[in-house]
């Protein structure tokens, strides 16, 4: 048995009176684990070993292992947990003023789990199981425990020898993301090297071209940013550092090869892997222009561990579609509740690890949700305890987007022949705020000569939805969503405007102020009169309810996962196709074909001043 002399300790530790209190993280899965709670029952029969030891020896950042296990003492509720790093030392619990209540043996969560006997189902017999685990590089070893008692009362019944990867402070999981002018991309990644230890740069170049350098600014975060639990208790985990590097002056429509390094003091550089992004388009460019928009998604596990809740049953679907998709997509935007992580960070790298393939080729844009902002006396609008208590520092720190002020998640994007305004519904948006100055200033000052696809986002329901908990408010929307902002879209001539937060699809007629305002369904010619209003939240989270009553407004509604692909032909041609994640098919398209002047048209609500003077 390893770890004896660790444990000894703990147990010696169980004699002092500190103590702490598990707080739950909502439906996160990981939530569900009392570790605070857990005991420990040694077996001198009982066995835990996982193997390989070593990881990533061909460079993966990313492999399979197989645990064994024996327990003398086999129930149906045993189960193993993963974690990392492969000493989880009470030392690391925070600090705690009552000295009555004894100190847990194990204070931070595992980061995934699995019940022992779901590859054996004689294992309530025989005792000995096996499993398979995917680990991704996380910047510290692993180990796993085995545990009965279930999750409500765990019991540590046995602890492998810890295993790792070659270079656990690897760069990886590279992120793009359109920078704050239309010629510059930024890439951001994750590493376990401080600025102190290596100078972290990207080598990039045009296919052909000699390679040249960008430097990279270093940001982390630590327990005491994090607002409340589970963030700053078990669910804490070390988030590593992130790194952001701009790369500028970039040619339109150019192939790019870049990887990412970090200079050691010896001389010698930690390469990534080589990856390729093509650069934007120049605004106002007549191209062929695709973009993704979901939200919703969060992350899953390719080996099923921590998905006994069902907890986002259709990310990987979605995941999975756009990567078999890639070559035909230019630019994804996924509009908040990204991880669920709900203050298991550990789920961070997860999740940036699911999406790599996707966002280290094309910019991955991402809204706020209430997942990853909302707290209670936080600054965030609603005072809900979603986030589990992130309050928006790994959101704001692990991704780049090109907001003025990054604790205020709006920004502008302009892609081509698009203009994006995205919003921040976790923050106030009503009119006289500093958040409706901007949308008002990012949907006046798009050019619709040169980018006629006005685009408005936001994670809530800002503007129509017939979901069941909306329709019981009676408002079909987010409360006080549409009130002050439905008269800028009218203004401003909003072509589409997408939320999430609602787990499911639906979309609406061109609407203003609850009417109708173009009898068209499917092929929009000319001038459309009012904002079509789209959610796309089913991205991959259990799916919401729709009422019972479909209000006229709605004309098309789908409980199942799914995005939006949007196709700009060129200035006067636009296909927009809702795909089902399961299979990627079509199921819900419209086309709107207009020129210039149709942009221009006097529309209810939306004419500019005239005179009679000639």
């Amino acid at each position: 048995m390893k770890m004896i002399g660790f444990w000894v300790f703990l147990l010696f530790a169980a004699n002092l009176n500190l103590g702490l209190a598990h707080v739950k993280g909502g439906d996160q899965p990981l939530a569900q684990i009392n570790i605070l709670k857990a005991t420990i029952a040694f077996h001198d029969s009982a066995a835990i070993s996982a193997y390989p030891l070593l990881l990533g020896l061909k460079g993966e950042d990313t492999q399979w292992i197989t645990v064994n296990f024996v327990n003398p003492n086999p129930s149906s509720n045993d189960w193993v947990g993963v974690f990392s790093p492969a000493k989880f030392d009470p030392s690391t619990c925070p600090p705690v003023n009552d000295r009555k209540k004894q100190l847990p043996y194990i204070c931070s969560a595992p980061i995934k789990y699995k019940y022992a006997n779901e590859s054996n189902s004689h294992y309530t017999k025989t005792g000995s199981g096996s499993l398979r685990f995917q680990l991704i590089n996380q910047r510290a070893d692993f180990s796993f425990a085995l545990f009965s008692g279930g999750l409500s009362d765990p019991i540590l019944v046995a602890i492998s020898d810890p295993i790792s990867f070659v270079n656990p402070k690897a760069p990886l999981y590279p992120r793009l993301a359109l920078g704050k002018s239309w010629n510059e991309m930024t890439v951001t990644w994750t590493s376990g090297y401080d600025i102190d230890e290596a100078v972290p740069f990207v080598e990039w170049s045009r296919k052909g071209d000699m390679p040249v350098r960008s430097p990279a600014g270093t940001l982390t975060f630590k327990r005491n940013s994090m607002c409340g639990s589970p963030a700053s208790t078990v669910g804490w985990r070390d988030p590593g550092f992130t790194h952001t590097s701009f790369l500028k002056d970039l040619w339109p429509n150019f192939v790019y090869t870049y990887r990412m390094g970090h200079l050691l003091p010896s001389g010698s550089v930690v390469w990534s892997k080589m990856y390729s992004f093509k650069s934007s388009p120049y605004p106002g460019q007549n191209s062929l222009q695709r973009v993704i928009i979901f939200g919703d998604m969060g992350k899953a596990e390719r080996d099923g561990s921590n998905e006994y809740s069902d907890y986002q049953p259709g990310a990987l679907n979605t995941t999975d579609q756009l990567i078999s998709d890639l070559d035909n997509i230019d630019i994804v935007f996924h509009i908040g509740d990204l991880t669920y992580s709900n203050g298991y960070i550990s789920q961070w790298d997860q999740f940036t690890a699911q999406v790599e393939p996707i966002a280290s080729i094309v910019p991955y844009m991402i809204a706020s949700g209430n997942h990853e902002r909302d707290w209670p006396n936080s600054g965030s609008f609603y005072d809900t305890p979603d986030s589990g208590g992130e309050c928006g520092v790994p959101a704001e720190t692990m991704f780049y987007y090109p907001a003025e002020n990054k604790a205020k998640f709006w920004y502008s994007a302009d892609y081509g022949l698009f203009r994006f305004c995205i919003a921040d519904s976790e923050h106030d948006w009503r009119e006289g705020s500093e958040q409706y100055k901007f949308i008002e200033q990012c949907l006046a000052s798009a050019d619709r000569h040169r980018q006629p696809w006005l685009i408005f986002s936001a994670h809530r329901v800002l503007g129509y939805s017939s979901n069941s908990w909306y329709s019981q408010e009676g408002s079909y929307e987010e409360p006080m969503g549409r009130e002050s902002l439905q008269k800028l879209w009218q203004k401003y001539k909003v072509d589409i405007a997408f939320y999430g937060h609602v787990h499911n699809y639906e979309r609406s007629c061109p609407i203003y102020q609850n009417q109708c305002v173009n009898k068209e369904k499917n092929h929009y010619l000319g001038v459309v009169n009012g904002t079509i209003h789209v959610v796309v939240g089913g991205g991959g989270s259990h799916l919401s309810d729709f009422s019972t009553l479909i209000p006229h407004w709605s004309l098309y509604r789908d409980y199942d996962w799914g995005f939006v692909k949007l196709t700009a032909f060129n200035q006067s041609s636009l296909l927009f196709e809702y795909k089902k994640s399961r299979d990627g098919k079509v199921y819900d398209s419209f086309t709107i074909s207009r020129d210039y002047k149709d942009v221009l048209a006097c529309v209810h609500d939306s004419c500019e001043p005239t005179t009679l003077a000639t």
